[in-house]
């Protein structure tokens, strides 16, 4: 008498799962640090224009501006609230920008500073990064 094979064996589901948990095992911190990666680009896009309208003022005015959280001081408007940045502040007379970085991870990252402090050369300004965390995300994202 032959039987014909209805379904799959209890070894074949069991290797399926174990393939399941393997991706999922890899897969997920994978993807965290993805969604962390674009939620910092989207603070550092956050700043780009900002550092922009220092390069301007600089190279137009030979200095950075005394009262640089006047933000028409710099030709531009207030800029628009972004959920990543809690809080961006322009330190009069050397132009660095400070951001506090929120909604990003909650335990390491949210809270953190990071200072770009610019520097005129000639024909450029260079910008330093420094970081208030140790999140090696943040700091190889911010080259802090």
């Amino acid at each position: 008498m032959k039987r014909l094979q209805k379904g799959f064996t209890l070894i074949e589901l069991m290797i399926v799962v174990a393939i399941i948990g393997i991706l999922a095992a890899v897969a997920i911190p994978q993807y965290q640090d993805y969604t962390v990666k674009a939620k910092l680009s989207k603070s550092a896009g956050y700043v780009a224009p900002i550092k922009t309208a220092l390069a301007v003022y600089n190279q137009e005015n030979g200095s950075f501006p005394a009262a640089a959280s006047n933000w028409s001081s710099l030709g531009m408007g207030t800029p628009s609230a972004v959920n990543e940045v809690s809080t961006v502040s322009v330190t009069a007379s050397t132009g660095a920008i400070v951001i506090t970085l929120t909604n990003i991870k909650a335990t390491t990252i949210d809270g953190t500073t990071v200072t770009m402090t610019p520097t005129a050369g000639s024909t450029a300004i260079t910008w330093s990064n420094a970081c208030t965390s140790t999140e090696p995300v943040v700091v190889n994202f911010y080259k802090c």
